[in-house]
């Protein structure tokens, strides 16, 4: 499995960053088909069926920090890049939205 790891500091109280990355998770289930779920401080995620089959992973949101962690199946291996670069952009836009 090929696996994708960002971290993305914040200026957020721990609440706001959590509800943030539950509309990160939101917006993956939409598109993507994932299911998620919280533990704690952690949204861990999986997707059975759809375009990102078999990816799983899970959001850590943290006092000054969110990271996102994905584990690819080896059939979305070749497109890594494309994945984590469009992870990147929305981690980036849902954190820093006003």
């Amino acid at each position: 499995m090929a696996t994708i790891d960002i971290r993305r500091q914040h200026a957020l109280t721990k609440e706001e960053a959590r509800q943030r990355a539950e509309e990160l998770a939101r917006g993956m289930e939409d598109k993507l088909g994932i299911r998620w779920r919280w533990e704690g401080d952690l949204i861990r995620f999986e997707a059975p069926g759809g375009a990102a089959k078999g990816a799983k992973g899970l959001v850590r949101v943290e006092a000054s920090a969110v990271q996102v962690e994905i584990d690819l199946p080896f059939l979305l291996k070749a497109m890594k890049g494309t994945i984590e670069s469009k992870v990147s952009e929305r981690l980036e836009a849902v954190l820093s939205k006003a």
